[in-house]
């Protein structure tokens, strides 16, 4: 059981990574991701707005770095009701996240056309997650 999580979690450096680039290289993150003319859209038109933008992306890199940090750590605890827990938690927060793509983030122009791709990418990783769950649960009941 531990091995397992260990390896699931360590697979998700991917958060540690992004993080780090939404921090420093938020500009050519939005270009790779929506083109040059949407980025370019998306960085705010007045330089009060660029302000609140770039501000925003820093908190959000810092957020998805502290949350590939935290899955490194838990990786390595070896309570398997905390870690069936903190999954849990994990599939709620990807189902989350799917709720706000669909209800605000498909509202605005230029994110219009990306809003569907996001919501299966985050219901897949919700269902990495419950993959895990099912093998726990196959393991504590066999």
């Amino acid at each position: 059981m531990f091995f397992s999580l260990s390896v699931f979690c360590i697979l998700r450096w991917a958060c540690l990574t992004g993080g780090a680039l939404m921090m420093f290289y938020t500009n050519e993150v939005f270009i790779f991701n929506h083109g040059r003319e949407n980025a370019s859209k998306l960085m705010g038109s007045t330089p009060h707005d660029q302000l609140l933008i770039h501000t925003s992306d820093l908190f959000s890199g810092l957020l998805l770095f502290a949350i590939g940090f935290l899955l490194f750590m838990v990786s390595f605890v070896k309570d398997r009701d905390f870690q069936c827990f903190f999954v849990k938690g994990c599939v709620l927060l990807h189902v989350a996240v799917a709720i706000w793509r669909i209800h605000f983030e498909r509202k605005v122009e230029d994110l219009g056309r990306d809003w569907l791709r996001l919501v299966v990418g985050d219901i897949a990783l919700g269902l990495s997650w419950v993959v895990f769950l099912v093998y726990s649960w196959r393991e504590k009941y066999d």
